[in-house]
């Protein structure tokens, strides 16, 4: 299972190597400002991906980068296999959901 910061920038990478700003942006439009994302939290959840090999370093710059971004990201087939099993999880999980019924509570006396 995965916390929201990591699922969401694994979800960012998912679509493209990027740098760490361009990660945290993506964080914050996915979720509309329901996950937190501060720089300091940001870049410990993707030391820690990188640590699990569910990211990588991406090789070599392009033609028109701002040099001022730094270093790009990408997710690797292992991160993407983790996004994979985390995505059959939660569909598994909105199934049982869907499941439930719910019924309004008698109040009590």
């Amino acid at each position: 299972m995965l916390k929201p910061l990591p699922l969401h920038i694994l979800l960012a990478l998912a679509n493209g190597d990027s740098h760490g700003y361009g990660i945290m942006q993506a964080v914050r439009a996915q979720t509309n400002g329901t996950v937190a994302v501060q720089t300091a939290s940001f870049y410990r959840h993707l030391g820690r991906l990188i640590d699990d090999g569910w990211v990588a370093e991406a090789t070599g710059r392009r033609e028109r980068d701002d040099p001022r971004r730094g270093t790009y990201y990408r997710i690797t087939p292992r991160g993407r296999q983790a996004l994979a099993e985390e995505k059959r999880r939660l569909t598994d999980l909105v199934a049982q959901m869907k499941k439930v019924r719910l019924s309004p509570r008698k109040a009590s006396v």
